[in-house]
This record gives structure tokens, C-alpha cells and sequence, in this order.
């Protein structure tokens, strides 16, 4: 081979060694783009939830099962400690928000495809929900005065026990259908005290029994009976008396028991 010739294919050798390092770096670019965007989106999406840990941004890991936590404040106390307890088995996500009543949960749910799924977002996040831990009843068979002050004396009740099962029906549903491969788990409504200003002391129980009448339609969600695990502990767990909500302990205790039944259907 000629001095020019030779010169001539080991530059053509250098320059297809160069392609793939191109490519490869526009590709790096390209992902650390596509997480920016989608970080900031998320952030916009959580308001000012945002900076609180159970609404941290997640950072996808392709190799692990992704996982959807939907609920009200109780599910918020205990995300973190399920994010915990699963780190390196899963990639742990939560609602954007507080998931309120049953009336709210398919238009939440709508809203965290829209803004956070590829199509709707150019380099959004491109995967499949493998478990959905879902819950909805707390706030349902609440009673509120304006809106939003608890009160059950002068109150409405924000969904009756027939709308809550229809509802509750609906959800059934939409989660069927838009997430066929995913396993379904509802979570039992946690226990209503004593002098709660806003909710009746056994509402809590005629609640779960109505979903469990609709649950029976779907023998495929699984039922993690969250009630029964908290309602012995409740009095220690309790933040204050009349308050349906959990001190510290009581929230990783919740969430070790949550990540427990979310882990047996990985």
C-alpha cells in the first residue's frame, strides 16, 4: 500500500472510532436534558409540596420495577419510609399531591400522566407502573362546612357511602384499563378517634366494608388491610387525641408495613 493511501484509510479508521464517542456523548446530553425538564415539570406539578422528602424528585432506575403510591396525608407520613425500605429493590413514586376523596383520584391521576409521560412530554418518563398502592376514604366520609373546615355537626359530608362505591367503582375501572399489567393494591381506610371535629367514630369501619363490597368485582386488586394493622397501635401512634393522624413512629411503622406487602408482589 502507497505512503498517501495508507494515510487515507487510517484516517477513514479514526474518524469510524470518533462516531461512536459522538454519539455517546450527545446521548449523555440528551438524558441529562430530558432529566432537567422532567425535574422541573415535577417540581412545578407539586407546588409547595415540592420540597418536602415524600414528594422528592425520582430519579428512574431502568433495572428496578417502578412503584405508584396514591393516598391522602396518611400515605404523604409514610411515603418516605417506604422510599427507605425499598431503595435498590424499586423506584418509589408517589401522587403529586394529597390524594383527597375518590372524586379527585382518576383526574390526579390524569394530570401525573399529562404533565410527567411521554407523549404529552417531549423526553418525559417513559415506563410502566408495575405496582399501584392505592387509597381512598378518609377524606370521603369526612364532614366539612365552606369547603374545608371539619365539622360534623353543621357539615356535608363529602361523599356519601353509594357515591364513594360508585366512585370507588370508577377507579376500579380506570386502573384496569390504563394499567392492565400493573398489580393493584387498595389500602384500608386508618381508623377515625375519638372526638375527630370532622368524622363519626364507625364511619371508618362502614367505609372499608363498602369498598370491600366493590373490591369483590375485582378479585385481581389485592387488599393490603391497613385498618386492622393500625387500629391496635392507634392510641400509641396517634399525633394528638382527636386527630386522625400519626406521630413519627407511627409513620414508619406504617411504611415498614406498606413497603412489607408492596415487596411481597414485586
Amino acid at each position: 500500500m502507497k505512503r498517501r493511501e495508507f494515510i487515507s484509510s487510517m484516517g477513514m479508521i479514526g474518524a469510524m472510532t470518533l462516531v461512536p464517542s459522538v454519539l455517546l456523548a450527545k446521548g449523555e446530553r440528551k438524558r441529562k436534558t430530558d432529566h432537567e425538564k422532567c425535574k422541573a415539570v415535577w417540581t412545578r406539578l407539586c407546588g409547595a409540596n415540592a420540597d418536602k422528602p415524600p414528594f422528592r424528585y425520582v430519579v428512574n432506575d431502568k433495572k428496578l420495577p417502578n412503584i405508584l403510591l396514591y393516598g391522602d396525608s396518611i400515605s404523604i407520613g409514610y411515603t418516605p419510609t417506604v422510599m427507605e425500605e425499598l431503595q435498590g429493590q424499586a423506584n418509589v413514586y408517589r401522587i403529586h399531591r394529597n390524594g383527597a376523596s375518590s372524586n379527585q383520584f382518576i383526574s390526579y391521576m390524569e394530570a401525573l400522566k399529562q404533565s410527567m409521560f411521554q407523549p404529552y412530554l417531549k423526553g418525559g418518563w417513559n415506563f410502566k407502573w408495575d405496582i399501584i398502592h392505592f387509597n381512598v376514604g378518609l377524606h370521603d366520609l369526612k364532614y366539612v362546612v365552606n369547603g374545608s373546615t371539619l365539622d360534623k355537626v353543621n357539615g356535608k359530608q363529602m361523599s356519601t357511602i353509594d357515591i364513594y362505591k360508585s366512585n370507588l367503582e370508577a377507579i376500579c375501572k380506570y386502573l384496569q384499563k390504563e394499567f392492565p399489567k400493573a398489580t393493584l393494591v387498595f389500602a384500608t381506610t386508618t381508623p377515625v378517634p375519638e372526638d375527630e371535629p370532622g368524622r363519626f367514630v364507625g364511619d371508618d369501619v362502614k367505609y372499608n366494608e363498602a369498598a370491600l363490597e366493590v373490591l369483590r368485582n375485582y378479585p385481581n386488586i389485592k387488599i393490603n388491610d391497613l385498618y386492622a394493622y393500625v387500629l391496635p397501635n392507634f392510641k400509641e401512634w396517634a399525633i394528638k387525641s382527636g386527630n386522625v393522624h400519626y406521630n413519627p413512629n407511627g409513620k414508619k411503622e406504617q411504611g415498614k408495613w406498606v413497603a412489607k406487602i408492596i415487596r411481597s408482589y414485586l
